[in-house]
């Protein structure tokens, strides 16, 4: 195993396999790995970081203590095997997939969004097995960090087909993971606002299309960001034969209001290649 220099919280592999609340955390892989090189470091990393503050659980919990690692690992840009480990013992810890997806979208604001793309790479690595099943949802869900939600029944009569609804967050800017089976486009709508408003979208997972009234529809692909003025007739939703889904972000303005209008042409949408 190559020896990593230890750059925050001495983020090396524990070697208890369970960590109890009220337990002293037990770490030996700061002696296993550098006990010969660096003695003083590897005493350090295993007797005080992890033997001492870790184990400080009637002052901090060890599922924050996982929270307040992460934050600072992310925030510095480390996201290699050092963050892994962490998102292991987050996980190990108590944090859930949700809370992950939550944690590391809050995050973004303020570390960086290129920081959280490649914390969410790892995340949804470490948590991969917590979305079970075999079907395409399932299967589907498999591919992105964030919830499908539960199916969008408020607005179902506004969409062609099934979608679902995640809340990412609700605090400063509301964020919505929009996911949609193949086939399935809302119908033509406009953000109407007296300023500021409109909308922006974000690609997580699958093929999708946006389009604005009298222009050519776009594709849609994970990563693509959508730019949606206010008072701007248009639709999106899934290509005919891949789900998608899209991250939702509704943009601040005054006397907004959503208008619903008119299905999307079946033959119109048809045509899209």
């Amino acid at each position: 195993m190559k020896i990593r220099t230890i750059l925050a919280l001495g983020a090396l592999i524990l070697n208890s396999t369970t960590i109890m609340a009220q337990e002293k955390v037990k770490q030996t892989a700061g002696r296993d790995q550098l006990g010969e090189f660096a003695p003083k470091f590897a005493e350090l990393n295993d007797d005080v970081l992890f033997g001492e503050v870790w184990s400080r659980t009637d002052k901090l919990s060890l599922r924050d203590r996982s929270l307040v690692t992460i934050t600072s690992l992310i925030s510095q840009g480390i996201t290699d095997s050092s963050l892994t480990y962490h998102l292991q013992s987050a996980k190990q810890n108590g944090i859930t997939r949700t809370e992950i997806s939550e944690i590391l979208t809050h995050l973004s604001f303020y570390a960086g969004w290129p920081k959280a793309w490649a914390a969410f790479r790892l995340a949804k690595e470490v948590w991969q097995d917590d979305t079970q099943g075999t079907d395409a949802k399932a299967a589907f869900q498999r591919e992105m960090i964030f919830p499908i939600g539960k199916p969008n029944s408020a607005f179902a009569k506004y969409f062609i087909g099934n979608s679902y609804l995640a809340p990412v967050s609700t605090e400063q800017v509301p964020v919505f993971n929009v996911t949609f089976e193949p086939g399935c486009r809302n119908n033509w709508h406009i953000h109407r606002a007296k300023s500021g408003g409109g909308q922006m979208l974000i690609g997580v997972a699958g093929t999708g299309w946006y389009q604005e009234e009298g222009k050519p529809a776009v594709k849609i692909l994970p990563g693509t960001v959508i730019h949606i003025p206010a008072n701007v007739k248009h639709w999106h939703g899934a290509s005919a034969d891949s789900w998608f889904a899209h991250l939702a972000f509704e943009v601040p303005g005054e006397e907004t209001a959503n208008e619903w209008l008119e299905p999307v042409d079946d033959e119109a949408y048809s045509k899209l290649k």
